[in-house]
């Protein structure tokens, strides 16, 4: 007996949490992302590349009070014993590249750059641990002007992309603002940290749960319909009352409409207030357009709103003159609350944002795999971060920046059949026939000289017969392939089939008016000095 073990089968199956891509994506995304670096040129930020690998400590990923790094990165130890990690974002290794070259920079240094991100965890329905951003920062200005450039290049960009004006909104807030509402509700202190936590979590979730389901968070706490109980922040009610302000910014001043003009009216978002039975109270509901008992919304009057309702707090007051200087720049710049608003209850980043944050929201609705609507949500965001270069330098270095999801984005332009994304099937190379190995050098020149005139041509390296080479140039979505036999070879001839009026002629009748005309283009000889003319005048009908 034989009592060798046979190595079990390797076996093909990709990690969970990654995905593989094909040509007809992978050529959609360079369309998409061809279409931002234009956008982001025309603002003057420049290409930068930073590396996949970066130091553990650089990336800010040890855990707290331990050498060793958060389970949320994929972390290794080089030979020296350093820790050194694939990057998490892109905005950390840009300010390793800033602190590292920051003498040799223009400041304020505007850069753009995209590639790969990874995240050690657990992957899941529209979770991915590789996944792609594109980020655009300025670093060396505290000016606010650069956090609403960046707002305004978010909404071109969107619309270069093809999302229609009144399908997203780049919304706009700042943490200083958060931070001055929570204090004026006596959440300042250590020893509310907790809580302040609990809080800006429970804000976060309001989308999902509307007013109703968040003021139970901020309250004792709310039993979901699984009977799941989650432990509330156990604000008073006057506390709770202070925080839920933040929803409420949409009302706008009776007068308003009268002060806007044609222009603002024309790219102005409209506010109006509706029962919600669902959330068992009124809701205030934004749309693009105007509405019956629609009021437009200006983000100087909401700003001003906000002022009268925390005339006392001194930080709530300097975070209201960043985001009105915000607004006026986009006012002047004429840039309406239907493509960039003010809107408070923009949360991001707990830890990591010091001013202005900002949100790219698609506003459209899809169909989620139940068949039911629902609205695609963000595809993009940032702030300012103030500190993050100042950890190399030892010193705050302002600097601000926006990020876009590429993967996502690429599904949303997908879905609304944007032409950045949704083109025509690419096209693949002239396919030249091998029919006779033994000429095999002939069929080579062919492919050089098509090559050398610019067009694409492969030489068909398989071993099978005519009909399975011919199948195989349909697979490679070729237009056109080059045949030649023996008897065109006698004749000093190649024979051009055109694939896609051949494909058209298969599944026609005989009794077709045009069919033998079509026939006729379908496959035709030439001579073979014709071969640049003949296989141009195929590619040029398609």
């Amino acid at each position: 007996m034989n009592d060798v073990k046979k190595t079990p089968r390797t076996q093909a199956k990709l990690p969970r949490g990654f995905g593989d891509r094909g040509p007809a994506e992978i050529a959609a995304t360079e369309r998409m992302l061809a279409a931002i670096k234009e956008s982001y040129r025309l603002y003057g930020f420049e290409a930068v590349e930073t590396p996949f690998i970066e130091y553990t400590e650089a990336l800010g990923k040890f855990l707290p009070d331990q050498d060793r790094p958060n389970e949320g990165v994929f972390s290794f130890q080089d030979d020296d014993e350093q820790w050194l990690s694939l990057r998490y974002d892109l905005t950390a290794p840009l300010a390793r590249y800033v602190a590292e070259n920051y003498d040799r920079l223009p400041k304020p240094y505007r850069s753009y750059r995209a590639g790969y991100v990874f995240r050690n965890e657990k992957p899941g329905p529209g979770r991915f641990r590789q996944f792609m951003q594109f980020d655009a920062d300025t670093v060396g200005t505290s000016s606010v002007a650069a956090d609403a450039e960046l707002c305004m290049m978010a909404a071109d960009t969107l619309e270069r992309l093809g999302v229609k004006r009144g399908d997203y909104v780049i919304k706009f807030n700042s943490r200083k603002l958060l931070d001055g509402i929570m204090d004026a509700a006596d959440l300042a202190g250590e020893e509310n940290i907790a809580k302040r936590l609990i809080v800006l979590r429970a804000l976060d979730k309001y989308d999902r749960l509307g007013a109703h389901g968040v003021r139970e968070l901020l309250g004792d706490g709310r039993t979901d319909e699984s009977g799941d109980r989650t432990q509330g922040a156990r604000l008073t009610p006057d506390q709770i009352a202070q925080v839920m302000t933040i929803f409420e910014p949409s009302q706008q001043p009776q007068t308003n409409s009268a002060q806007l003009l044609e222009w603002e009216l024309e790219d102005s978002a409209f506010t109006s207030v509706r029962y919600d039975r669902a959330l068992g109270g009124m809701v205030n509901e934004i749309s693009p357009e105007f509405k019956i008992d629609a009021l437009p919304i200006s983000n100087l009057n909401t700003i001003s709103l906000f002022r009268s309702w925390f005339s006392g707090s001194a930080k709530v007051s300097q975070a209201l003159d960043e985001l009105e200087e915000m607004a006026q720049l986009a006012r002047a710049a004429k840039y309406g609350s239907k493509r960039i608003r003010f809107d408070p209850s923009v949360v991001r980043g707990l830890e990591y944002y010091t001013g202005p944050v900002f949100e790219a929201e698609l506003t459209f609705e899809v169909k989620d795999d139940d068949g039911r609507p629902v609205r695609f949500g963000s595809v993009g965001g940032g702030g300012r971060y103030d500190g993050l270069v100042g950890r190399f330098r030892g010193e705050d270095v302002p600097a601000t920046g926006f990020s876009i999801g590429v993967s996502r984005l690429y599904a949303a332009l997908k879905a609304i059949n944007s032409p950045v994304v949704a083109g025509a099937q690419q096209r693949g190379p002239v396919i030249v026939l091998v029919l006779d190995q033994a000429e095999i050098a002939r069929y080579q020149s062919y492919v050089s000289t098509l090559r050398k005139a610019g067009i694409a041509a492969e030489l068909y390296l398989g071993s099978s017969g005519m009909n399975a080479q011919l199948k195989y140039a349909d697979k490679r979505h070729a237009v056109c392939a080059i045949i030649q036999g023996s008897n065109e070879r006698e004749k000093g001839e190649i024979a051009i089939r055109d694939l896609v009026l051949g494909a058209e002629l298969a599944a026609s009748s005989k009794e077709r008016a045009d069919y033998l005309e079509l026939r006729t283009r379908a496959q035709f000889s030439v001579p073979e000095a014709d071969l640049l003319k003949a296989v141009n005048e195929v590619l040029s009908r398609h």
